[in-house]
């Protein structure tokens, strides 16, 4: 009777040890469960807010697509209105600032610039600018018949400016008071860049730099050899320090395929004097004010109205600078930003006018600059 007690007890202790046996084994397979279905439902989420973002990211994209073209027809319709063709100024409807417009769950805003405002950083290859006898640009006076019976691009000092590119941005750079540099620096700079802009791998002066100078660094590359597309490609060149870029930012631009060398003198920012001065071989500041002073709301209706501005008129070497500028643009820059359900997105367009009015978009670039 003993044995058959004995061995009861043995058999409910071995059926208790199965039981605690198969609940762990159910506890560990929910386990295993509850983990799978929280990862499988975070990936889900994850999946939709993705697709979200991407659909919100793709509606900002179409509203500065359909941005772009209504500052297609705002141009058209300002030259399409304007009563003499070949004249561009700050009074037109175009150059009416950054304007924003609400949407469903956004908004829309974009700003239209010249870009003949500006200095092209890629017009220091410009081969043009040195030939004083070429063909008058539109909106520019054809060389005066003593012009015509001189030297070639003579000035009054009798001296020739191989280049007016270089020598507006060397006194660009050398008038904004950047710390460490002077005209020195500036010349190297503009050196580096005609090297980083131009065809072969000879530098230009000691102060230029091609493929060896760029292969020698840490971490190397080569010179472009050709166009800018961008001014954020100043980051590569020797010399361009971020202090200088920012510097040069307001005043300087890139249009891409485009070694042009033509300012509008009715469309440059009043703000911002440094680049006329540079342009008219760093005249004094009161020059420039009396400049805008007779240029007025609707600037010069022709070149010649800014050839006789008395301010003007006595500078030395003025034949030659004057050939930089026209009174009409054909390059116009629109910077956008748009926003849909907290999505954001930038765009910069530059479009060009045609000689038969037609608009045409010759570069998009995403993000802001």
């Amino acid at each position: 009777m003993i044995k058959l007690n004995s061995l009861n007890e043995g058999l409910m202790a071995h059926s208790k040890q199965q039981s605690g046996v198969a609940l762990i084994t159910v506890m560990l397979v929910v386990a295993v469960a509850v983990v799978l279905a929280t990862k499988m439902s975070s990936a889900l989420i994850f999946q939709i807010q993705r697709t979200d973002n991407l659909n919100s990211n793709q509606q900002a994209y179409w509203h500065a697509m359909g941005a772009e073209a209504f500052a297609k027809s705002v141009l058209t319709l300002s030259f399409k209105e304007k009563d003499d063709k070949e004249v561009t100024h700050l009074g037109q409807i175009w150059a009416s600032g950054e304007t924003s417009f609400p949407v469903d769950l956004g908004s829309i805003s974009g700003e239209i610039k010249d870009m003949q405002a500006c200095f092209n950083l890629n017009s220091l290859i410009n081969k043009e600018q040195d030939n004083s006898d070429s063909s008058a640009a539109p909106g520019s006076s054809a060389p005066s018949e003593d012009e015509e019976k001189g030297k070639p691009g003579a000035s009054a000092s009798g001296k020739k400016i191989e280049n007016m590119a270089k020598v507006a941005l060397i006194e660009l750079i050398s008038s904004l008071n950047i710390d460490g540099v002077g005209n020195f620096e500036a010349e190297s700079m503009s050196d580096a860049l005609l090297d980083w802009l131009d065809e072969d791998s000879s530098i230009v002066s000691a102060g230029g730099a091609e493929d060896n100078d760029y292969a020698a660094k840490e971490y190397p590359y080569l010179a472009a050899n050709g166009l800018l597309a961008s001014v954020n490609e100043l980051r590569l060149i020797e010399h361009f320090s971020p202090q200088v870029i920012y510097a040069l930012k307001d005043h300087v631009c890139v249009i891409p395929n485009s070694e042009m060398h033509k300012i509008n003198i009715n469309t440059i920012d009043e703000e911002h004097t440094e680049l006329l001065q540079a342009l008219l071989g760093g005249v004094d500041a009161s020059v420039v004010e009396e400049i805008f002073s007779q240029r007025g709301e609707e600037g010069f209706k022709t070149i010649d109205d800014f050839y006789s501005v008395s301010a003007v008129t006595g500078l030395q070497d003025f034949d030659q600078f004057k050939r930089q500028f026209v009174v009409d643009s054909e390059y116009f820059k629109l910077i956008t930003k748009t926003s849909f359900n907290d999505s954001y997105f930038s765009m910069n367009s530059i479009m060009k006018i045609n000689k038969d009015e037609t608009i045409s978009v010759v570069n998009r670039s995403v993000g802001e600059q």
